[in-house]
């Protein structure tokens, strides 16, 4: 077991200033706080890898049960799905931290870590566009629907009740907790888009409050992981929570008025282009999938709106109104 390093305690604004940044994404979304964070700090701040991870992890255990205990209050947390993603992220989480220390030392696991971090990048990605297209069904399903089958069972407290599935709950903490274990990416911008698919019954709420809460757990596994096996560097940390509480706040001070369908938008195309990056794809290749993804990508989504009776952009007077969300609630920096 490797002790935590020991540094010079020193504040680096620039870093402050840029988890500030990300901190207003993450208010404005809910998601993107690790998916962004660690990248930056690895490709602009010289960074490791384990350290980025390690860092992040830290300060996603310090901000990440603001929000889940808000969402607790308020009857928005399904404890029955939050105890079987546990069951399985807890101790996956923590295990994805010991694989890390079992690839060795030095440039092997740094090498191993920024290969895992890559794929992890090209999933939330992914993991957004699954999202947005199924927020889109069931858009076009309620739309259609008829009244009587919109008569589902509701709780006391007036939301939808679902029916727990929980050997595939299990198995969305365990892979889950293996993602946020190697890489700090996942907690909220993976599991959420698996919660979502297994249970789409859940109101939109419900997905974040539940997400939330069962991150609580998660990011503490993968946190004390990354304490006694990782490389965590307190001066990095508070830098990072310097600069993204603030800025959370304020991104959810924000939130109903910004047009967060468009950063969502962004977010994925940044994700793509750091994920490939650290996978070590050639700037041909990265600039190639980059352009075919910015022209292909708004085409394909006018094609899906009009396959399912929507028109092919959505008038302004007709998009949904973002439910709003506490600043607390917002408080999620390792989606």
């Amino acid at each position: 077991m490797s002790p935590i390093r020991k540094v010079r305690f020193v504040i680096d604004p620039l870093l402050s200033v840029v988890a500030f940044g990300i901190g207003i994404v993450v208010g404005l979304t809910g998601m993107g706080g690790g998916a962004l964070m660690t990248p930056v700090m690895v490709f602009f701040f010289g960074v490791t890898p384990l350290a980025a991870v390690s860092s992040d992890l830290v300060a996603a255990a310090v901000m990440k049960p603001v929000g889940s205990f808000v969402h607790l209050r308020r009857g928005t947390v399904d404890l029955r799905l939050v105890r079987w993603l546990a069951l399985g992220s807890v101790p996956a989480a923590f295990s994805g931290v010991l694989l890390m220390r079992a690839l060795g030392d030095g440039q092997a696991v740094e090498d191993a870590v920024q290969t895992a971090l890559g794929v992890a990048l090209l999933l939330a990605a992914s993991g957004l566009a699954a999202k947005a297209y199924l927020r889109l069904l069931e858009r076009a399903r309620r739309r259609g629907a008829d009244p009587a089958d919109r008569r589902i069972a509701r709780g006391a407290n007036g939301l939808p009740l679902v029916t727990v599935k929980p050997l595939r709950t299990v198995l969305i903490g365990v892979v889950g907790g293996l993602v946020v274990g190697m890489t700090s990416v996942g907690s909220g911008s993976l599991m959420i888009v698996a919660l979502l698919v297994l249970y789409p019954r859940l109101t939109a709420s419900q997905l974040v409050g539940t997400d939330l809460l069962q991150a609580v757990p998660l990011v503490f596994a993968a946190a004390f992981g990354h304490l006694l096996f990782g490389d965590f560097q307190l001066n990095v940390t508070t830098s990072l929570l310097l600069g993204s509480v603030p800025g959370v706040w304020l991104g959810a001070q924000m939130s109903s008025r910004a047009p967060g369908g468009l950063i969502r938008r962004v977010l994925a195309f940044v994700l793509l282009a750091s994920g490939l990056k650290l996978l070590d794809v050639s700037n041909t290749a990265t600039v190639a999938i980059l352009g075919v993804t910015l022209v292909a990508g708004p085409l394909l989504w006018m094609l899906a709106r009009r396959r399912l009776g929507l028109p092919a952009l959505a008038p302004r007077s007709t998009r949904p109104v973002r439910e709003p969300v506490s600043a607390a609630a917002r408080t999620d920096s390792s989606a």
